[in-house]
């Protein structure tokens, strides 16, 4: 028994170890590119948020969780053709949305904006928007704001953006050139893009930065066929822009193919964390700023319980477990596994049977109804001492007859019919049965009817 005491030992030292080593085990880093304010993984932006205030001379730093229709108007954006159902398809299908498009261009139109003065940032991997969206940006532009655009890919229902003032994002191509093919150059030439800025304050350096292209591996392309206004603010070393400013309206619209560079990962870096705040010291300062969480983390209202759940590995092996649990549990151990217990009765009380299974025995053995009658007058007595404080009753009292029917509540005849049954009983010879049952009766309604 000692023997087995010290496995038991053993085995819950080696158990607790095992946990203490998962628990404090480095845990490893989550490289997903969520671009988000509230992150601190290395694709987060929770540095870049914090230094906002500083690089943009603002106080009114504000993260936004609302579309860009409701931030810049106020409203709801119109749902086009909501009553049509989708599983049809209509001859003038093409006419009616572009009608109903129409009109709720129209209507957005007459929607005064929130702010005259305030500069949008969006910093995500894919940048969407709506063609309402898309109208109110431009007259958001026009009216003398800036929006900052950090994306990869722009995509829209309808006319994007990029449609609209002739840019598109396209994917780097990092072939190497003839003269570049040595093995021994082929990995830093395939691994690094160096981007740098094409303009400095003066005074200082232009800001030149090596990153991976992992990180790095868009471009900025302006169509040629439509003018633009604005200039290139930074491009890699074969002169691709990957940070341009295009000039609309009184406004500008800052376009970056880079979003990863302005990363926690890359921004705490010394050398390559003064791409995306030499970025960002190009936009005006001393103005509200928005700061976009909306196409990252949706509305403020959305965090479901079971959306949190899923966004901790923890939390959601869990949550699986539990699931997969419960489905045992049904399978297996709801089932009974002893026999189904009987119902007892509860035991009859019995004692008014031996009662009278005594009472038979009694008038059997004596052959006579005399000692039963004089048990019946005996107990009759004592309840009148024990329930009307009679001490000692005197049946041929007439006072006592009188205070008897008072206290009993019953007329005097009566009173008087069962003292005469009680004393022939005490004092007769012999008594038959149905005597004894006359009197057996008339007790009994005495007990019921006296209050």
């Amino acid at each position: 028994m000692t023997t087995f005491r010290w496995y038991v030992v053993g085995l819950l030292v080696l158990f607790g170890a095992y946990v203490a080593l998962e628990y404090y085990k480095p845990k490893p880093l989550d490289w997903t590119p969520t671009l988000s304010s509230k992150d601190k993984i290395p694709y987060g932006t929770y540095a870049l948020f914090d230094v906002l205030p500083q690089v943009l001379g603002s106080d009114s730093v504000a993260s936004v969780r609302l579309p860009i229709f409701n931030q810049l108007l106020g409203g709801d954006e119109p749902e086009l053709d909501a009553s049509r159902p989708a599983n049809v398809t209509f001859k003038n299908d093409s006419a009616d949305h572009a009608n109903d498009l129409a009109a709720a261009r129209l209507e957005a139109s007459q929607l005064p904006l929130t702010s005259e003065r305030a500069t949008y940032l969006f910093v995500n991997q894919e940048f969407t928007s709506s063609s309402l969206e898309t109208d109110v940006l431009l007259r958001f532009l026009h009216a003398g704001n800036n929006v900052f655009i950090a994306a990869e890919n722009i995509y829209g229902r309808g006319t994007t953006l990029a449609d609209s003032l002739g840019f598109e994002l396209v994917e780097a191509d990092t072939t190497l050139t003839t003269h570049l093919r040595r093995r021994s150059r082929l990995k830093a030439a395939t691994d690094s893009v160096r981007l740098h800025f094409l303009a400095a304050p003066a005074g200082t350096a232009p800001v030149a930065v090596t990153l991976p292209t992992s990180a790095a591996g868009y471009r900025v392309q302006l169509n040629s066929h439509a003018p633009h206004r604005g200039a290139t603010l930074a491009a890699d070393a074969q002169g691709r822009p990957v940070l341009v400013r295009l000039d609309v309206g009184q406004g500008h619209l800052y376009v970056c193919a880079v979003p990863l560079a302005l990363g926690n990962y890359w921004l705490l870096k010394p050398r390559q964390g003064e791409f995306a705040l030499a970025a960002l010291s190009q936009l005006p300062t001393g103005r509200a700023v928005w700061w976009d969480e909306y196409q990252k983390q949706g509305r403020a209202g959305e965090q479901t319980l079971l959306r949190v759940v899923m966004a901790h590995p923890a939390l959601k092996t869990a949550y699986y477990l539990l699931l997969l649990a419960a489905v045992l549990f049904v399978f297996v151990e709801a089932r009974r596994r002893q026999r189904i217990i009987p119902t007892l009765r509860p035991l009859p009380n019995t004692t008014l049977l031996f009662t009278r299974t005594v009472a038979d025995l009694y008038r059997q053995a004596r052959g006579g109804h005399q000692q039963i009658a004089e048990k019946k007058v005996g107990l009759f007595l004592d309840y009148l001492r024990t329930r009307f404080q009679e001490p000692s009753p005197d049946l041929g009292d007439e006072a006592f007859r009188e205070r008897l029917s008072q206290k009993a509540g019953l007329p005097r005849p009566r009173i008087d019919e069962l003292v005469r049954m009680v004393n022939f009983a005490r004092t007769a010879p012999a008594m038959t049965d149905r005597e004894l049952l006359i009197l057996s009766r008339a007790i009994h309604a005495f007990k019921r009817e006296s209050h």
